[in-house]
């Protein structure tokens, strides 16, 4: 599966994760003797491409920060690999780990808990760059504007603290503290959820601007399917760990072939309340990933479901150029 996924982006993606898998181990019993595994990712494969955003959607708990979390190196995969500019960077270690961090950063999704109260924003996005000796005294004062030029804040913001600031204001400081490194990839997580609608629009607007000036590849994980469908290249749909559906924007938003992103589109707001739209209900709720249904997770809530779907797990398969999808139906 995964070396035909690799052909999505071309013949040399920047970013290669390749059977991701993430297991946690929990102990459970009166005196939690008990271990049992969590399977918060399930092999996990996928591309990015420069200048290209892979949006990651799907209910809360299904794991897509978790990917974020494995992309960043914050956690050891229980199993996969990834590759970013053609080297392996799943074990490293030390010094090795340390450069690498220069190259994947992240966007948070609350940007006020995400900055030091303390600290002057001039000195928030100036830190990355001094913590790896990469700015001087005297280079210090232009660099930061620049930074803070480059995300649309005026100079004499620098000397302001995060909470002299607006939302929308926070979130750029905390585009700009991303950007310092020059990374190649990065992971924004629910990074316009906490923002009010117009500004969100400005962020993405920044954020889109970003990509196609300076080359950057974002996983932008969110529920927001509005926001989504406005700045993503590729969508990856998530349940229960698993990419159940994958393929570019207008292909996932306009003929979805998995029930679950057909139910997820469905139940999206429409700018038009009197605009009349077929609804798929889904029964019941999300299973737990301690102990997750046999075949298809999707089965126990799907409208469609057949005997087949309950005893084997579906592939993920190509229904078109670039679109895959892992359902028994198609």
């Amino acid at each position: 599966m995964t070396e035909s996924l690799a052909t999505i982006t071309g013949p040399a993606p920047l970013l290669v994760a390749e059977g991701l898998t993430k297991h946690f181990m929990m102990r459970s019993g009166a005196l939690k003797l008990s271990r049992r595994s969590v399977k918060a990712v399930d092999d996990v494969s996928f591309t990015m491409a420069r200048r290209e955003t892979l949006c990651l959607v799907g209910e809360s708990g299904c794991g897509k920060s978790t990917v974020g979390r494995l992309l960043l190196r914050l956690i050891e995969p229980t199993a996969g690999t990834i590759h970013l500019n053609g080297a392996n960077v799943t074990r490293l270690a030390g010094a090795t780990l340390r450069a690498f961090r220069r190259h994947v950063q992240i966007i948070f999704q609350d940007p006020f808990a995400s900055l030091n109260p303390r600290l002057r924003a001039g000195t928030i996005v100036i830190e990355p760059l001094e913590n790896y000796g990469l700015v001087s005294a005297s280079q210090r004062q232009k660099k930061v504007g620049e930074l803070l030029a480059s995300v649309g804040l005026r100079p004499e913001t620098a000397q302001k603290y995060p909470f002299e600031l607006s939302g929308g204001q926070r979130q750029r400081l905390g585009i700009a503290r991303a950007l310092s490194l020059s990374p190649d990839v990065i992971v924004a997580d629910e990074a316009v959820s906490a923002l009010d609608v117009s500004v969100q629009a400005q962020i993405l607007n920044l954020l889109i601007d970003l990509r196609e000036r300076l080359g950057l590849a974002y996983l932008f994980i969110s529920h927001d399917l509005a926001v989504v469908r406005h700045i993503a290249h590729r969508v990856a749909v998530m349940y229960l760990g698993r990419i159940v559906e994958i393929g570019d924007n207008r292909t996932i938003f306009s003929n979805p072939s998995h029930p679950y992103t057909q139910a997820l589109l469905a139940a999206a707001p429409a700018a038009n309340p009197h605009a009349k739209r077929d609804r798929i209900v889904l029964e019941g709720e999300v299973p737990s990933p301690l102990n997750p249904p046999k075949g298809c997770a999707f089965h126990p809530r799907c409208p469609f479901a057949f005997e087949r779907c309950s005893v084997e797990t579906p592939k993920l398969t190509q229904r078109g150029n670039g679109h895959w999808a892992a359902c028994h139906l198609s």
